[in-house]
């Protein structure tokens, strides 16, 4: 009587071993096994981390394994499972491996095929064919797209972390529980006891550095030091938390009535300020869509506000990009100044103060949650809702979504929601946030994630122009290692662009993101359909590099640029000035942050500037959804393109006072997870 060989992998994760009951069918081309329970008396079968072997007896061969059936059924309580894979050694003697990475739950049966990825097009038997739809039906059941606020990209239908499939939950959900994370946080770092004085301020600055003792960093010690001087201003539109706000430009704007005579001291070519233009020396951060956003109010006895500030920049002899104007407001006037260096000083610091928060607003909300967190959960529904995992896209896709929908619904659980802890400490609380995400996701393209093109619209792609932009430099070569590895993926699979119009399934995916994700906008150039394999391979670059480079050039610097809270103000208790000559001491400390503010920001910057425990960094694909040779052979080709960058990037930072290294693939990790 013939016998198969099955070894069954469980999960090393926390919680995924089981006592419940596992049973196995076979289905081969020929005939199915008998429904098997597998089991071994007087041993523990299934022990989180277990490696067990088990034989199913047949009557014949079964022929080519086409499926195979799991079932867990309830031994005395539910228990769930977390199953990782299953091989099979049949009587010939060959190995077939069943990938499965997924949690069984209740009394659950999941259907795997083997782990050769297969287009639909390529099925040719009603037997897996039918398996696709199943799945695909069955998931599109449990991922279902929904508008979390008016205005926002459609997101995960769950109010809450476990009322998502257990798929996509994070393994302890009290590692990413925002409020206990950040009450550590400020305890650890020795914040709390200031939290009685919750909306009292500051005496001097003295007081900012004495609860920097605690906190103290290369970057964030540094910056600490320098933050009033307009190198380290300029220095962070380049590489700080924020870097793709500052754009060349080809004329001043109207409404920022720039002057010759009011910059003059400041330009160093003798050249005029318009000739200085046209030799390309001058930048712009302009925070235009701040203007009109509801400051946060949900404190009536503390008024907080915003400003929506234009700021021009020059990169001077140096090749350092120094503020030379500031304008607090978008319409000019009288009671708009534009603040200069020449100044008196106080003047012109508060200036860069607002600037300062500004980005800090703009951050946080755009260039963080929306275009990094909002927009990879976009792309993850996508494809669970369209793409089985027997697609070498899920495949491809599948570690760069990790965690991805759990981390943002406990976000709107606990974080940006209505009364969360986004509400205690910034200006963009209380709704403006809301605002903010709704109007600048009116304009986000596709082409704005594209990240040569992002960096070529802002007219900042120049090396020669601009050699300091490290963000720039660094994120060009992941960038084209990540399209690379796709490309290299891809072209396995699809030898013409034929192949790719035809994958029914690709397509759905790139029409269910533009159609609910970017509901159907008609500005947001986001494709409803995919003609070339050259079309492909940028659209999964762009999910691939969002999901880890972008997020981790923005995240993971938090804590090093805003720990300093002048640097980074969470919020601002005065309103921005409408003269010049008025500002003292005094004035800025009333208007940075109170105490409990200060407190919270502190907070916030440090946990979210944390990686996950066992986190996973780019190129780091442990969970085996392929088995193809020719993948595995991409992917190491991979791990060695980002080996060699993250080498130049170390050696590169050993000569640097202020090291850049949040493009550095060996500090990227694979998914948006904190």
């Amino acid at each position: 009587m013939p016998s198969y060989t099955v070894t069954v992998a469980t999960g090393s994760q926390w919680f995924a071993g089981t006592d419940d009951y596992i049973y196995i069918t076979l289905v081969g081309a020929h005939s199915c096994s008998e429904r098997t329970l597998l089991d071994k008396p007087l041993y523990n079968d299934f022990e989180r981390g277990a490696v067990d072997s088990y034989l199913v007896r047949v009557d014949e061969n079964l022929g080519e394994l086409l499926l195979l059936k799991l079932e867990k059924r309830k031994y005395w309580v539910q228990d769930d499972w977390y199953c990782s894979y299953i091989s099979v050694k049949t009587p010939d003697g060959d190995n077939v491996v069943f990938p499965c990475y997924r949690w069984l739950v209740d009394d659950k049966e999941v259907v795997l095929r083997d782990g050769r990825a297969h287009l639909s097009q390529d099925d040719k038997l009603s037997l897996v064919k039918q398996h696709r739809q199943n799945e695909l039906e069955m998931r599109r059941k449990s991922y279902r797209w929904t508008e979390w606020k008016p205005g926002f990209p459609m997101s995960i239908d769950a109010k809450r972390h476990r009322d998502l499939p257990r798929d996509i939950q994070f393994d302890s959900e009290k590692g990413v529980d925002f409020v206990l994370n950040y009450s550590k946080a400020i305890e650890n770092l020795f914040v709390n006891h200031f939290m009685h004085m919750f909306q009292s301020s500051w005496s001097d600055f003295a007081d900012f550095e004495r609860i920097f003792l605690r906190i103290k960093n290369t970057i964030s010690e540094y910056v600490m030091k320098h933050w009033k001087e307009d190198f380290m201003f300029g220095y962070q539109f380049l590489n700080g938390c924020n870097p793709v706000v500052i754009q060349k430009i080809g004329k001043i704007p109207d409404k920022f009535p720039v002057t010759d005579e009011m910059v003059a001291l400041s330009l160093e070519r003798e050249l005029s300020l318009e000739d200085e233009v046209k030799a390309g020396n001058i930048y712009m951060a302009d925070y235009e869509v701040l203007d009109g956003i509801k400051p946060n109010c949900t404190d009536p006895c503390t008024l907080q506000y915003l400003a929506a500030p234009i700021c021009l920049l020059y990169k001077n002899t140096q090749n350092k990009t120094v503020p030379i104007a500031i304008q607090l407001g978008q319409t000019p006037g009288e009671n708009n100044p534009i603040f200069l260096p020449t100044d008196d000083h106080y003047d012109w610091l508060l200036a860069k103060i607002w600037v300062r928060s500004a980005d800090f607003q703009h951050h946080q909300n755009i260039t963080h949650l929306l275009r990094t967190h909002l927009i990879s959960e976009m792309f993850a529904i996508a494809m669970f809702r369209q793409l089985p995992a027997v697609h070498p896209v899920f495949k491809l896709l599948i570690p760069h979504v990790r965690f991805t929908i759990a981390i943002n619904t406990k976000a709107r659980e606990e974080l940006i929601c209505e009364c969360g802890i986004f509400d205690k400490a910034n200006a963009t609380g209380g709704g403006g946030h809301m605002q903010l995400v709704a109007k600048a996701t009116k304009t986000l393209t596709f082409r704005s994630l594209c990240f040569p093109d992002m960096i070529k619209a802002r007219g900042v792609d120049s090396e020669q122009e601009l050699p300091t932009y490290f963000y720039r430099d660094d994120g060009y070569k992941v960038w084209e290692a990540t399209k690379s590895f796709v490309s290299d993926v891809v072209t396995i699979y699809y030898s013409s662009n034929e192949k790719v119009q035809r994958d029914e399934e690709i397509q759905a995916f790139v029409k269910d993101v533009r159609t609910f994700g970017m509901q159907n906008s008609d500005s947001c150039g986001f494709p409803t359909e995919l003609k070339s394999c050259e079309e492909l391979i940028e659209y999964l670059t762009v999910i691939v590099f969002t999901a880890s480079a972008q997020h981790a050039a923005v995240n993971f610097g938090q804590y090093d640029w805003c720990s300093w809270i002048p640097n980074a103000p969470s919020t601002m208790r005065r309103p921005p000035p409408t003269q010049k000559g008025f500002t003292d001491v005094d004035l800025i400390i009333n208007s940075l942050p109170d105490r409990g503010r200060s407190s919270w920001h502190l907070g916030a910057v440090w946990a979210l500037s944390q990686y996950q425990e066992n986190e996973l960094y780019l190129g780091t694909y442990p969970d085996e959804h392929f088995i193809e040779k020719p993948v595995k052979a991409a992917m190491e080709k991979f791990r060695k393109s980002l080996a060699d960058i993250s080498s130049a990037i170390k050696t590169r930072n050993q000569r640097k006072k202020l090291p850049y290294y949040n493009m550095s693939p060996d500090k990227i990790p694979n998914s948006v997870a904190v």
